[in-house]
């Protein structure tokens, strides 16, 4: 099983608190996020920027949006959003959709899912 200590750390070196949540409560949703931050460790710090944000906490329009910019060949723009009306389930569900979505843009920039990335020509031979 994976380090979460090493998750949490990423997660909380990246993370911007914005609407909704207090700057006391950054460890504990670092901790709800860590499967992400092992996600996000292939990328330098300087390339990914983590925003978290709540509006209507424990109201019945409740909602939790996490949004990710990675800046690595492109600027990739991912958001993540959910309305359960229980805190810890949703940061679940925006972790793993944004975990998706990262495994999804990375397959598409693969060149072993992509034919046209493939089929790319190499530079000639020197002789």
């Amino acid at each position: 099983m994976p380090d979460t200590r090493e998750g949490v750390a990423i997660v909380a070196q990246r993370l911007h608190l914005a609407t909704g949540f207090l700057s006391s409560e950054r460890g504990w949703v670092s901790e709800r996020l860590a499967a992400l931050g092992l996600r996000l460790r292939s990328f330098r710090n300087d390339e990914v920027d983590l925003e978290i944000s709540l509006k209507d906490r424990q109201g019945a329009e409740q909602r939790v949006t996490l949004e990710c910019w990675i800046n690595c060949r492109l600027r990739l723009h991912f958001i993540a959003t959910s309305s359960s009306r229980d805190l810890s389930a949703a940061l679940g569900e925006v972790r793993n959709e944004l975990i998706r979505q990262v495994d999804e843009a990375e397959k598409r920039t693969d060149p072993r899912s992509n034919r046209t990335l493939r089929l790319v020509p190499g530079l000639p031979d020197s002789d």
